[in-house]
């Protein structure tokens, strides 16, 4: 399992603590020192079965300066991939990915059901 994280979000070191807590194994990716590529996105997002618009940091200061937010409705997917790819700090997180799962933020009650 791959534990793909920003280390200075809050959200992500509660995630982080919380895996601990469960002593769950994981290998830890820093988001913005090893990107995701579009194949890794591609493959997430078949995974995840969500809405593509969902691996988006809409709360991040990156995708506000580009005002994704009015863009994304008018990209396609292979634009929205490429986007995404080139900067870490576009891409929510944290995200959990296994080998048949992809877990996209931080919520308890899902990690638990998905996780324990």
């Amino acid at each position: 399992m791959t534990f793909i994280y920003y280390p200075k979000c809050r959200t992500c070191m509660k995630a982080k603590k919380w895996l601990d807590d469960h002593h769950i194994d994981y290998i830890e990716r820093h988001i913005k020192e090893d990107n995701p590529s579009v194949a890794e996105l591609q493959t997430w997002h078949r995974q995840s079965g969500l809405p593509l618009k969902k691996f988006f940091n809409t709360s991040g200061l990156l995708y506000k300066s580009l005002q994704l937010k009015d863009k994304l409705s008018g990209m396609t997917d292979d634009e929205m991939y490429s986007i995404l790819a080139s900067d870490g700090m576009l891409v929510k997180r944290p995200l959990i990915i296994t080998k048949n799962k992809v877990l996209i933020g931080f919520k308890e009650k899902e990690w638990k059901e998905s996780l324990l």
